[in-house]
């Protein structure tokens, strides 16, 4: 007598735009849709995570037992410092990861951890901590085509029980951010929704061609960290998928703060 099991459903694939390491601690639209989210991912054996604040040289994956909680930031409350994220690491996954990955050199990493871009929205998303959570670096020396393949190539992760997540925003300029609040930057704006049609079109080629947005993307995008996690997510899309809006928004004016949903149905939170 054969017995069979019933294959593992795949999971989704996810981007968030994390916004201020302060989303840790406030309840808002965003905070309440990253909770949906991780709601409605079912229940992943482990995460895998692409996020904006680990961009270095060369490419890099965390294989401890237990990621340490990067403070990565200054100037803000006590009570965020404060703050800890103890998910366990999966040293397996980090191997898979290297294998899917081959021939790309992928250095196991023993000394990064979890950083906020990480934290910040897993705290709302699986806010037991007890998924564990493996970071992957993003290689600051290649060109975006390299970093939406690599997510290709990582999409066999989805159907082992694996969420993908990309953590960083598609509007993200530090130096035009309006404190005082007010309406968004027509570039802002702009460039956001030239990302979103090119989503919705499935034109991924003028996502990773972004630059090709002229003015608008050099203001939206000074530097590609916060972009590049989205094409990692875009790059785990199998063909027959929808990418779906969870929620979308322009903070301070210059922040974008749009999170998708590769594949599955649509999010209640969607907006």
């Amino acid at each position: 007598m054969s017995i069979t099991t019933a294959p593992t459903p795949r999971l989704p694939a996810i981007f968030f735009g994390h916004g201020s390491p302060m989303n840790t601690l406030e309840q808002n639209r965003y905070t309440d849709a990253w909770r949906q989210l991780g709601a409605q991912a079912g229940g992943p054996r482990a995460i895998l995570a692409i996020s904006a604040h680990w961009y270095t040289r060369g490419t890099a994956v965390t294989a401890m037992d237990r990621p340490k909680t990067i403070h990565d930031f200054y100037g803000f409350p006590q009570a965020l410092f404060d703050v800890e994220y103890p998910a366990p690491g999966d040293a397996k996954l980090a191997a898979r990861v290297r294998e899917l990955l081959s021939p790309v050199e992928v250095a196991p990493d023993q000394s990064w951890g979890l950083d906020h871009g990480t934290w910040s929205v897993l705290k709302h998303a699986f806010p037991h901590a007890d998924v564990p959570v493996v970071q992957l670096a993003i290689d600051a020396t290649q060109p975006a085509s390299i970093h939406y393949a690599l997510g290709a190539h990582l999409a066999a992760l989805r159907d082992e029980g694996v969420l993908i997540i990309g953590s960083g925003n598609v509007v993200h300029n530090l130096r035009t951010i309006g404190w005082g609040g007010g309406e968004p930057y027509d570039w802002a704006v702009r460039f956001n929704d030239y990302v979103r049609d090119a989503i919705a079109a499935g034109q991924h080629d003028r996502l990773i061609e972004y630059e090709k947005a002229g003015p608008d993307a050099r203001l939206a995008v000074p530097t590609p960290e916060h972009y590049l996690p989205l094409l990692y997510v875009l790059g785990a899309r199998r063909d027959d998928e929808t990418v779906h809006v969870a929620i979308d928004g322009i903070e301070i004016k210059s922040i974008g703060m749009l999170s998708l949903w590769v594949g599955g149905a649509r999010p209640s939170s969607a907006g």
